[in-house]
C-alpha cells in the first residue's frame, strides 16, 4: 500500500523504520509536527521523525494544524491508501480522516480500551499495573475509541520508568503495526469494536501531578516517581527550592521515619513516607545535574529531623 506516516517524537521513529523496511508498503510521505525550539539557543529543531524521513529521503509534510487547505491538498495529490499514526500530536479532523481509503490506524501504548489518553505508559506506571502492551485501531473522532485491529502484550517490571517500558513498547508496537498495514492490506484484517467494560483515561500529567506526597505509602512513592521519570520529573520541596526525584526505591525494613522526614548514614539516604521509608538514589537539585543522593545529602548537610516536603 501506499502510506503516508505520521508521527513526530522518537518514540515514533521504530515504527515508521519498520515500515520502510517493509517489501509490501511504500512510505510516500511523512507528516509531523513543525520545527520547535530547543535547547539555550531556542533554535528551531526537526522533529525526530522528520529527521529520520529526511535520512531516508521521504518527502515531510509540516503543517501547522492538520486542517490547513494546502496540507490537506497535497494529501490528496499523493492519494495514500491508508495513514499510520504514532504519537503525532494533533486531532486530525474529520476532512482528513477521510482521505486514505483505509482511514487513519493508531499505534497507541495501552491494552485498549484501558488509558485512552496522551499518557498511556506513565499511567500504567504509576497504577501499578503487571501488564500492559500496544494497540493498532482506526482512528475516529472520539479520543482512542475506535475499533481495534491487533495488540501486543508487555510486562511492566518491578524497576520499569515510563521511559524503560515505552522503549520496548516502541519497538514490540511497530511489529504490530507493520502487520497490521500487511493485514489491511490483504484483507485477513479486521478492527473489532472496544468493549464498553474497562474504559481508563490517561491525560497528560501535569507538573503538579509529579509532586511526591510524603503521607502516601511507599508503593506509591515509588510508583510515581517512576512513572514521571523522564517526564514530567517527580519532584519535592528541600529548603524552599524543587528538588527532582530521579531514582526512588521502597527500603522496608529500616527504622520508620514520619513522612517527608531525612534520615542520612554513611551511603544512604532515606525519606520517610506514609509507610516505610524509601530510600533516595538519585535526585537533581535545581539548577544543577542529576547526582547520588548521597553526595547531595553530604553537600547539602542535612540537619537531623530535616524534611522534604515543606514548602518553605
Amino acid at each position: 500500500m501506499k502510506l503516508v506516516f505520521a508521527g513526530t517524537p522518537e518514540v515514533a521513529v521504530p515504527a515508521l523504520d519498520a515500515l520502510i523496511a517493509s517489501d509490501r508498503h511504500e512510505v510516500a510521505a511523512v507528516v509531523t509536527r513543525p520545527d520547535a525550539p530547543s535547547g539555550r539557543g531556542r533554535r528551531l529543531v526537526a522533529s525526530p521523525v522528520a529527521q529520520r524521513a529526511e535520512e531516508a529521503g521521504i518527502e515531510i509534510l509540516r503543517p501547522a494544524k492538520p486542517r490547513d487547505a494546502d496540507f490537506l491538498a497535497r494529501l490528496r495529490e499523493i492519494a495514500p491508501d491508508c495513514c499510520p499514526v504514532v504519537a503525532y500530536g494533533a486531532l486530525l479532523p474529520r476532512v482528513a480522516l477521510d482521505v486514505p481509503a483505509h482511514g487513519w490506524v493508531n499505534l497507541h501504548f495501552s491494552l485498549l480500551p484501558a488509558w485512552r489518553g496522551a499518557a498511556p505508559v506513565q499511567h500504567a506506571v504509576m497504577a501499578g499495573d503487571a501488564v500492559t502492551g500496544a494497540s493498532t485501531f482506526q482512528i475516529e473522532e472520539g479520543l482512542d475509541s475506535g475499533p481495534v485491529y491487533g495488540v501486543v502484550t508487555e510486562a511492566v517490571r518491578p524497576t520499569d520508568t515510563s521511559g524503560d517500558l515505552l522503549t520496548r513498547l516502541a519497538f514490540a508496537g511497530a511489529g504490530l503495526l507493520a502487520a497490521t498495514m500487511d493485514g489491511i492490506e490483504d484483507g485477513t484484517l479486521k478492527a473489532a469494536p472496544q468493549p464498553a467494560e474497562g474504559v481508563s483515561l490517561a491525560p497528560k500529567l501535569s507538573v503538579e501531578d509529579a509532586q511526591v506526597h510524603w503521607d502516601a505509602p511507599a508503593l506509591r512513592v515509588d510508583r510515581v516517581v517512576r512513572g514521571c521519570t523522564p517526564a514530567p520529573g517527580a519532584w519535592t520541596v528541600f529548603r524552599g527550592e524543587r528538588l527532582k526525584l530521579v531514582h526512588v526505591t521502597p527500603a522496608p525494613g529500616h527504622d520508620d521515619l514520619a513522612p517527608g522526614v531525612l534520615a542520612v548514614g554513611k551511603n544512604n539516604v532515606y525519606a520517610g513516607t506514609g509507610s516505610t521509608p524509601v530510600e533516595l538514589l538519585w535526585v537533581q537539585p535545581q539548577g544543577k545535574k542529576p547526582m547520588r543522593a548521597a553526595d547531595w545529602a553530604r553537600g547539602v548537610r542535612i540537619a537531623p529531623g530535616e524534611r522534604v516536603g515543606d514548602a518553605g
